[in-house]
């Protein structure tokens, strides 16, 4: 059975605070478009830091012997307006490895839906 699990993020304020940082540090006009650089190069780490609810799918087998053992967690959450469900790679201490997808919401009813459906 999978557990879901709210997550206390201050999701809506990720974006916001790194063109807040881009611009304090490198001027109004260049803000918007380097956080959208930052969000593509470290997407994992974003969507993972944004997320609001989470819920365990189950062990990601990789068929190697690898060093770290992966679990697959599917996450909703909001980032710079929009709201998303993906699926993400996480080891044991919590950490993002790796989504294996991601699907784009404007209003938070359907991408719940699409969480709890998932």
């Amino acid at each position: 059975m999978a557990q879901v699990q709210s997550i206390s993020a201050a999701a809506d304020h990720v974006m916001a605070a790194l063109v807040s940082g881009l611009e304090i540090e490198f001027g109004r006009p260049a803000g918007t478009a380097l956080a959208a650089r930052f969000l593509a190069a470290e997407e994992v780490d974003f969507h993972w830091d944004a997320r609001i609810q989470e819920c365990w799918i189950g062990s990601y087998c990789r068929g190697d012997d690898a060093e770290i053992e992966l679990d697959r967690v599917r996450i909703l959450g909001r980032i710079d307006g929009r709201w998303f469900v993906a699926v993400m790679l996480v080891d044991g201490d919590g950490n993002a490895h790796g989504m294996l997808g991601r699907r784009s919401f404007g209003r938070a009813k359907p991408a719940k839906a699409a969480f709890a459906d998932a």
